[in-house]
């Protein structure tokens, strides 16, 4: 093993002291030490939890010449043997320490002496000096040497890195090397003297430390002796520190990070510094201005669901995309989710095909504002943005719309037979036609087919038809207490099955993943954690569910939505058929793959293996983080996406992730994926529910507000589609931007007289 050498460590008693010490046995160390000799090393002081670190300096004594060789240790304490550090830098108590060989240190005249590490040491102490607490220098030094032994350790699976993150690659491992430490005491002593936060030097370890000691010896010196500096002195080999070439100086650091993030989600305009994605579906296709609108308001990247859709509408999407970024001459990307192996209720039986006009009410039913009703021809399209109207009718015949005018009555019958009135209030003139609002006062309900007639004293008779009524979306009302079944067959084999009794429903789930994994007793959760339950009773193609968790009212179970099923022993297979046959399309159009549901390195090795097939090395990957193992493994599969070219990028699907998680945790958990991906300079995704109040109704919670300005810490926040979508897109960048970033709350200063202090 040429340049390194193999130690093992354990604790021994001392029998003169109550210090605690290591014997570390050198089984090889290259004519250094006799092989076998053992070194008995006292540490004067210690982190306490999980690992034992230490920093020794080994003297070789020939007669009058003093040789110094420093290396950094870490050992497992009597409390747990069997791991040695949370990061997974060494494992066990054998560790590989780095060592240059030098011929002037052999001979058998030599005599080996250990030392704590310190600026001046005094080889003649005892054991009980070497006791004392070590300074705060001393303690930042060994965390120093200790954060580059772990790169030593690792430099196998660095060198496998692909060189553009390299660096970025071996910062993560300085961070891990870092958290695996119990340094609670240390960020106290460099608090009290006004030093930095060891909680955030993610982005830049190495060279945050290095500052911080050779400001500490500054500081102790009265003077900045370069001879003295942890460079000059302390690592006296340059393999040992990276400083020496510049790749991990904090601005070297931070362009790194923010390369990367113009590598995968572009660059910002107009001083922005935060993405805005936004998903959208089949409704970007039915409006002319839709995208145009968006982009005009701060969307930067525009985001495709596989799950939802088909190549049809994908394509349409992603032209609109491309015409309205050039046309505006604002880039926008494009980012297509793969659907992953999620699990989801199967289709229902679709509803009737009518729409259900209602207008406001007060408590005593009285009616206080008519129903707002959209009347256009198909063509014509969706009402325009400023509108919010309360249903939307299509007329089959365009001279029916344009001959209307305001104060006109148009009579109809509706579903029911009921005889029912609109009244125009407005005409507005649209992409391809007119338009009109009109107001109803009492419910109604109207399909398609339904006649309108127009009758004025001067006019005869006109007569037009609603058209394209879309089906009423279907859904099963659930309750606390209710049972649901899931069964493996079809929605139209559910049509078969006898009649549910009162308080009991059945869904479908084409998954047979769910039926293999589940047991009698575990948690099972729909759409997004709305609806709780616990799995009673389980076959080969039914699960009995008793509902547990639902709204007073009953929460409303519709098609596609989640299942989770957090305790349950599940194994996904990384990439399914359907993503496989997606990726095709995806790499033809889109800038980014977002990927669902990776647990494991072995997942993000089937999809580099797919993306170096297909010769994709500069698609930009997203690893969507919705599982408590995808969690848990994120610093691996970080490691091993690494080992490609694609720009990569990590999103926090705080949706999947709470329920799989708990709710409690997610806070806890978001906070520790940000740190760790600036850690790695990787970017950050903040997805699920942002403004989601905003989006829905057009009026925001305060929380939200707080929560969409908490995502100026990650490069790009995600909304998910809903009716007001342009404006809340307008108000996160509001938020996160110029408007109210730089925005001071102006304080009044006091000047204090001495009638004041009285």
């Amino acid at each position: 093993m040429s340049g390194v050498s193999s130690l093992s460590a354990s604790l021994v008693t001392n029998p003169t002291s109550r210090l605690p010490y290591y014997a570390i046995q050198c089984t090889d160390f290259l004519g250094f030490v006799p092989k076998g000799r053992p070194i008995n090393v006292t540490l004067s002081w210690r982190f306490p939890v999980r690992t034992q670190v230490g920093v020794i300096q080994l003297f070789g004594l020939n007669r009058t010449k003093l040789k110094l060789k420093s290396f950094a240790f870490s050992v497992p304490n009597e409390n747990d043997q069997a791991q040695l550090c949370d990061s997974g830098t060494c494992t066990g108590d054998e560790m590989l320490v780095p060592f240059e060989n030098d011929e002037n240190l052999k001979g058998p005249d030599e005599e080996i002496v250990s030392s704590v590490l310190g600026t001046e040491v005094d080889l003649l102490r005892t054991v009980e000096h070497l006791g004392n607490k070590g300074s705060v220098v001393e303690k930042l030094k060994a965390v120093y040497l200790h954060v580059l032994a772990s790169e030593q350790w690792n430099a196998s699976q660095l060198k496998l890195c692909h060189r553009n993150y390299l660096d970025s690659a071996t910062n993560l491992i300085h961070y891990l090397a870092l958290r695996c430490l119990d340094i609670q005491q240390l960020k106290e002593d460099l608090t009290l003297v006004g030093l930095m936060n060891l909680e955030i030097i993610n982005l830049h370890v190495l060279s945050s430390l290095n500052a911080s000691i050779q400001l500490l010896e500054a500081l102790k010196s009265n003077s900045l002796n370069p001879k003295d500096s942890i460079s000059a002195g302390i690592f006296r080999e340059k393999r040992l520190d990276p400083q020496n070439d510049g790749k991990f100086t904090i601005q070297t650091m931070r362009e790194k990070a923010s390369s990367n993030s113009e590598f995968l989600l572009g660059r910002l305009q107009d001083g922005r510094t935060t993405h805005i994605m936004v998903t959208v579906g089949q409704e970007a296709t039915e409006n002319e201005t839709f995208i145009t609108d968006l982009i005009k308001a701060g969307t930067s990247i525009i985001r495709i669901n596989c799950a939802h859709g088909n190549p049809s509408i994908w394509s349409e999407i992603i032209k609109r995309v491309k015409e309205s970024s050039q046309m505006l001459e604002k880039r926008c990307r494009i980012l297509m989710d793969l659907a992953g192996p999620k699990l989801r209720t199967g289709k229902l039986k679709s509803g009737p095909s009518v729409v259900k006009i209602s207008p406001k009410k007060n408590a005593s039913g009285n009616v206080v504002f008519p129903a707002q009703v959209w009347l256009s021809h198909r063509e014509a399209g969706p009402p325009p943005t400023h509108l919010s109207p309360d249903a939307v009718l299509f007329v089959d015949d365009q001279q029916f719309l344009s001959e209307l005018e305001i104060g006109d009555t148009i009579r109809f019958s509706d579903a029911r037979g009921k005889k029912r009135m609109l009244r125009i209030s407005k005409k507005i003139h649209v992409f391809s036609g007119t338009g009109c609002v009109a107001e109803c006062t009492r419910t109604a309900y109207v399909q398609s087919g339904t006649e309108l007639h127009l009758k004025g004293k001067k006019r005869r008779s006109q007569l037009g038809k609603v058209v394209d009524v879309p089906a009423v979306e279907p859904y099963i009302r659930l309750r606390v207490g209710d049972l649901l079944v899931i069964t493996r067959c079809s929605s139209s084999e559910l049509d078969k099955l006898p009649v549910s009794m009162s308080g009991t429903h059945k869904i479908t789930c084409s998954s047979g993943y769910l039926f293999d994994s589940v047991k009698p007793g575990e948690p099972i959760a729909f759409d997004d954690g709305k609806i709780w339950g616990v799995i009673k009773g389980t076959d080969i193609s039914e699960i009995i569910v008793s509902i547990t968790h639902a709204s007073p009212k009953g929460s409303k179970l519709g098609s596609d939505k989640s299942i989770n099923i957090p305790e349950s022993n599940i194994r996904f297979e990384g990439l399914t058929s359907k993503d496989l046959m997606d990726l095709e399309f995806v790499a033809a159009y889109a800038d980014i793959v977002g990927v669902s549901f990776v647990r494991d390195i072995h997942d993000i090795v089937v999809l580099r293996q797919e993306l170096e097939k297909r010769k994709l090395q500069n698609l930009g990957v997203i690893l969507k983080i919705e599982t408590k193992s995808g969690f848990e493994n994120l610093p691996l599969m970080l490691l091993e996406a690494m080992k490609s070219s694609n720009p990569l990028g990590v999103m926090i699907a705080r949706g999947d992730l709470a329920v799989e998680c708990g709710w409690e945790m997610l806070a806890d958990m978001q906070e520790e994926i940000i740190s760790l991906c600036g850690a790695a300079h990787i970017p950050v995704v903040w997805a699920t529910q942002v403004l989601e109040s905003l989006v829905k109704s057009g009026v925001p919670t305060r929380a939200e507000i707080t929560d969409a300005a908490h995502g100026r810490r990650v490069k790009c926040v995600m909304l998910n589609k809903g009716k007001h979508i342009v404006k809340a897109v307008s108000t996160l960048d509001n938020i996160l931007h110029s408007k109210s970033a730089e925005r001071k709350v102006d304080v009044k200063p006091v000047i204090l007289s001495s009638h004041h202090l009285r």
